[in-house]
């Protein structure tokens, strides 16, 4: 008897194109003998839609034994659209709701980070009061430049800049602010090598298991992993990474405390900096995406595991709930 997954995508977020290509990516690779995959699309005013009709949650998630959530940024990994899949009672893949919200925002997750003995990157935050002159000025004086701007609960690096100086931070974060960002916060900028690393329970027999860490290579003229390097291919991104034995296991070992601190569930993806002084956090995935172009596929397959297997897998993980 086939299990009935429902494949989330779409989404009223900045992230709405990624989230497309994610939950056609998971509604390709599921199996046809072993599921009876929904394509459930969430319009960018976060109407429901099955079978091109618009219909009432409640009426497609009765209809479902789990679900596969593959929304990126607000709505999908806030926690909000969890909330509407726990009211409903229904299975699903990924950390609940509240790990989802602390997760997504960046300065409580650091704060969990540093508790959990992890370096992060001194930063401070702008909130909706702030005079942007006042705290700007602030900002210069107390965090070394060049610093990191970004929006505190959008994803995928959308909105991230890097900026130094006193008038190009007004100007970022008032770019920001006019594009709906509530909170922003501005990190001293750790120069060094960007690395990711995945989490999933039960793979393997392991019960955290991580693959080995990706080492991602943005071009020169980006500086950083911007949202353009990630979705463009213009990355180089190695797995496994060009890292020390030590530094590795230390990558591994921080993917794991991460996924374990927020709370999260079944699979994850964490960011770092490595840098001379260290290993710096920078942010955990609770939905990482699983497009073509995405961290976690590449760095399963490099272990021989394939996306159809990771799927069921991660089904399997929910319904055992």
């Amino acid at each position: 008897m086939q299990t009935i997954v429902g494949v989330l995508r779409g989404g009223p977020s900045r992230e709405y194109e990624v989230s497309l290509k994610t939950g056609a990516a998971m509604l390709g690779a599921l199996s046809k003998e072993r599921f009876d995959a929904r394509d459930i699309f969430i319009d960018k005013a976060g109407v429901w839609h099955l079978a091109g009709r618009a219909v009432e949650p409640e009426r497609v998630l009765r209809q479902l034994d789990a679900v596969l959530i593959g929304l990126h940024g607000e709505y999908g990994e806030d926690g909000e659209v969890q909330k509407v899949l726990e009211r409903h009672g229904v299975p699903y893949v990924g950390a609940d709701s509240f790990s989802s919200y602390v997760a997504m925002h960046k300065a409580l997750a650091k704060a969990r980070a540093r508790e959990a003995g992890l370096k992060t990157a001194r930063d401070m935050l702008v909130e909706p009061a702030n005079e942007i002159p006042v705290i700007a000025a602030e900002i210069v004086r107390t965090l070394a430049q060049p610093v990191v701007v970004k929006p505190v609960r959008w994803g995928s690096s959308v909105g991230i800049s890097v900026v130094a100086g006193y008038a190009p931070l007004v100007r970022a974060l008032e770019a920001l602010r006019e594009a709906g960002a509530e909170q922003i916060i501005v990190e001293e900028f750790i120069r060094g090598t960007e690395a990711t690393v995945g989490v999933v329970e039960g793979l393997r027999g392991e019960p955290l298991y991580t693959p080995p860490p990706v080492e991602i290579v943005p071009p020169e003229k980006a500086g950083f992993f911007s949202y353009d390097a990630k979705y463009s291919g213009a990355s180089q991104e190695l797995c496994p990474g060009r890292f020390s034995r030590a530094v590795s296991d230390e990558l591994m070992h921080s993917a794991r405390t991460m996924h374990q601190t927020l709370g999260l569930r079944h699979y994850s993806r964490s960011d770092f900096i490595v840098s001379p002084r260290g290993i710096y956090y920078l942010e955990t995935n609770t939905l990482p995406g699983l497009t073509s172009e995405s961290l976690l596929p590449k760095s399963l397959a490099a272990v021989g595991v394939a996306m159809p297997d990771f799927l069921e897998h991660l089904v399997n993980l929910a319904l055992a709930r």
